[in-house]
């Protein structure tokens, strides 16, 4: 019987190797656009229609992907999409990258994950590669995605097929650090495994990073983000201390960022959003419950972090005040609905938290986003107002939760009445101005 690594091998040395993505989100269709760029034919799997019908047609809906990109690799036939788990019998590479949210009991759905290793099972074969980039809690890949894989077949893993962890660190909107030239972690359940992997993702990624297992690479991805996460915590801190010493948590930052080691500059807002940082230290912190052990620190900055919605609006509602109008029936406007500026990702948005709770408390809320031009928020669907200048006459507050760089200081100084500004999107501009409350 030929040796399936050697046959693998050779396939992917010399281009003939194909590949799918399951999963064209975020991070998915980047990967899936790399790689056939790199000249591998690749197929996106996807349960959605809208995405692959999209793909097909050559169109791009991720902000990071032009569709002239697409639109390139279809008439060269090197990407193609389908909802049909079928395709992966005649495929030799699979990558994995579909959601690991949280349920609402803060514990880890992992659902997606199991959907998708159940519907890949059927069609594995001797000879196929199998990489998971989804952010997991460590043992993830070993004791839930190869059994699932491996019920309905005697094929052996670092033998017959090869499994590997690969975490995905896409960072959406930045041009600096992409796909293709940010540094891929690799850890394969055997050496094998990780060969396989080092060979496979070097031919379309500058850097190849392996490590000794996929619990490493697992470990590796929820260090990143938690170290975020912490630190993210304790600005958030910093601010409310600040707040109450009545000193300039901006300042201090910018202050301490002058100097040229020991110190990481992390700026306060008015709570965590995005799929990795809200999320991933929370498998973590679930997995050594499990093991009997307290993540306190993780456990500390959530609490924090958490709390910043409401400790935002505390701030519009303290700042109405002093103009003698109450948050109840004051029209309050938010400006950016997403969860960083010039992208149009919503996941774990802190402003759709803020905007929930404004409402609780009556406040007539609106919101302007260019790239979010309506969105649901429980049971209300919101439409981004027309007219922003307009709306920051009629506000009675404007609460900055995200530095979109459409928002000029100039103009939001001259046509509102009152601003509280989260993420110093002001600058020097709203230091000291009568009409500004900083975070």
């Amino acid at each position: 019987m030929e040796d399936s690594f050697e046959i693998l091998k050779n396939k992917i040395e010399k281009n003939e190797a194909r590949m799918a993505v399951v999963g064209l989100g975020y991070v998915g269709l980047p990967l899936a656009t790399v790689f056939a760029e790199a000249g591998y034919p690749v197929t996106g799997i996807d349960l959605d229609p809208i995405k692959t019908e999209k793909v097909n047609r050559g169109e791009s809906y991720i902000p990071d992907i032009e569709t002239a990109r697409i639109r390139k690799l279809r008439e060269k036939k090197l990407l193609q999409a389908t909802n049909d788990f079928g395709v992966l019998k005649d495929i030799d590479l699979v990558s994995i990258c579909v959601p690991t949210p949280l349920r609402k009991t803060g514990d880890p759905d992992l659902s997606f994950i199991i959907n998708a290793a159940e519907k890949i099972a059927p069609f594995m074969h001797r000879g196929m590669a199998v990489a998971f980039e989804s952010s997991t809690y460590p043992g993830t890949t070993r004791e839930l995605v190869l059994p699932k894989l491996t019920a309905d077949n005697s094929l052996r893993v670092g033998e017959d097929f090869f499994l590997i962890f690969s975490p995905e660190r896409i960072d959406p909107g930045r041009k600096d650090w992409t796909t293709k030239n940010t540094p891929k972690i690799v850890g394969g359940i055997s050496e094998k495994c990780t060969e396989i992997a080092v060979r496979w993702y070097e031919k379309a990624l500058d850097t190849i990073i392996p490590v000794s297992s996929p619990e490493v690479a697992e470990m590796a991805k929820l260090l990143e983000n938690t170290f975020r996460m912490i630190n993210i915590g304790m600005v958030n801190e910093l601010a409310m201390m600040c707040n109450r010493l009545n000193v300039d948590v901006w300042e201090v930052i910018e202050a301490a960022a002058t100097k040229p080691f020991g110190f990481m500059k992390f700026t306060p807002g008015p709570g965590l959003g995005g799929h990795c940082i809200p999320v991933d230290p929370h498998y973590l912190s679930w997995k050594l419950k499990s093991l009997h052990y307290t993540a306190r620190f993780i456990d500390l900055a959530s609490e924090i972090n958490t709390n910043m919605p409401r400790y935002t609006v505390q701030l519009i509602q303290d700042a109405l005040n002093l103009q003698k109008k109450s948050l109840n029936g004051s029209q309050v406007l938010v400006l950016g609905a997403a969860y960083k500026p010039d992208i149009d990702d919503m996941r774990e948005s802190p402003s759709l938290d803020v905007m929930h709770l404004l409402m609780q408390k009556n406040a007539v809320v609106h919101y302007h986003d260019p790239y979010i031009p309506t969105l649901r928020l429980d049971d209300t669907i919101m439409n981004s107002v027309a007219d922003l200048n307009q709306a920051l006459t009629d506000a009675d507050c404007v609460a900055i939760l995200t530095n979109h760089s459409c928002y000029k200081p100039e103009v939001l100084l001259e046509k509102s009445r009152l601003i509280v500004d989260t993420r110093n999107a002001l600058g020097n501009a709203g230091k000291n101005n009568p009409k500004v409350v900083r975070l």
